[in-house]
């Protein structure tokens, strides 16, 4: 990798870094902080970390909250501008709420192929929630396009190094708690996710090792850092929603990505539906598929990671009725 890109991007890690900390003080008075909690059926000295059980039920809450927080801050017009943005439903969820604290109005742009729970959820917020496209990508083009139109302010669910910012505060909690930790499976989208924390604990600690986790129908991240660059490829039905889709040409997620990202898993439809089901029925947990990616890359590789300090992120719980009922019917 060439030297200056690397000395700009140990740049922007210390940047989000040293912001993750300056941020997380007044960020704490709106998220919760998720427990870390071990987990002796997937393996010694491997961890959980719960961010399924954040307030909204997704770690999207905390990058919604920085950056909708800041924006207000920075313009005194903001509240009355409103906001747009575009999400599978947990990053809508999160600027809902944020949305909310302040009493501004918004518009959530989602996938037609959004799981119908999370749309219900979206709009019990008040909020007007339009329907576009096949998939994330395809909504947030249509948000972004909608926002200069109409004089609104678009609120990217990933890229964005206020969001990054927001999400980076899991690896300042991680770290707090587990200053030991070896390695951390993250699940993968957008990037804005695995952004934050890589970002956070290659500064606070370089030997960690980051893990980004994806479902083999839709792993256009992974497929695009093969090719050294964001690229269109196809992305197929999968339990993963969350972290469906393409990614928006440009993102800057892409570099940290390319970066700081050390090992890339690919996992089976079946092999999250057997994480799903192996975390609600031993822990007595229930997560969704972007966090049964994490589970199912773990426990693929769990081999190579014996005698490691071993986090795995389990980033959400907004699971479809429908897609439970299935997983559990499929081990029964």
């Amino acid at each position: 990798m060439h030297r200056l890109f690397r000395f700009i991007m140990a740049d922007k890690a210390s940047y989000v870094y040293n912001e993750a900390r300056r941020i997380y003080p007044d960020l704490a008075k709106h998220v919760r902080r998720t427990p870390l909690e071990a987990s002796s059926f997937l393996g010694e000295n491997v961890y959980l970390k719960l961010e399924s059980e954040q307030i909204t039920g997704s770690f999207k809450l905390r990058g919604a909250c920085n950056k909708i927080f800041k924006v207000i801050n920075e313009d005194p017009k903001a509240k009355e501008k409103g906001f747009t943005t575009a999400s599978s439903g947990n990053h809508a969820k999160g600027c809902c709420m944020a949305l909310k604290k302040i009493g501004a109005k918004g518009i959530i742009y989602v996938a037609s192929t959004a799981l119908k729970s999370k749309v219900d959820a979206l709009k019990s917020y008040g909020v007007e929630v339009r329907l576009h496209g096949d998939d994330c990508m395809e909504a947030e083009v249509q948000a972004r396009t909608d926002a200069q139109k109409l004089g609104m302010i678009y609120i990217s669910p990933y890229n964005d190094i206020d969001v990054i910012c927001g999400q980076a505060t899991i690896g300042l909690e991680i770290y707090d708690t587990l200053p030991e930790v070896d390695a951390v499976f993250v699940p993968v989208g957008g990037g804005g996710l695995i952004a934050g924390i890589a970002a956070y604990l290659k500064q606070a600690k370089p030997s960690i090792k980051i893990i980004g986790c994806q479902p083999a129908a839709s792993c256009v991240m992974y497929e695009s850092i093969k090719a050294g660059k964001i690229i269109d490829i196809p992305s197929y039905d999968t339990l993963s929603d969350a972290t469906a889709g393409g990614i928006e040409e440009g993102a800057v997620t892409f570099d940290f990505c390319r970066s700081l990202v050390d090992e890339w898993v690919m996992v089976s439809e079946k092999e999250i539906s057997d994480a799903v089901y192996l975390i609600l029925e031993k822990h007595h947990k229930l997560i969704e598929g972007a966090a049964g990616v994490s589970v199912a890359s773990f426990l693929k590789t769990a081999q190579a990671y014996e005698g490691k300090n071993v986090v795995i992120i389990s980033c959400g719980a907004n699971i479809g009725m429908d897609q439970l009922k299935k997983i559990i019917n499929d081990h029964t």
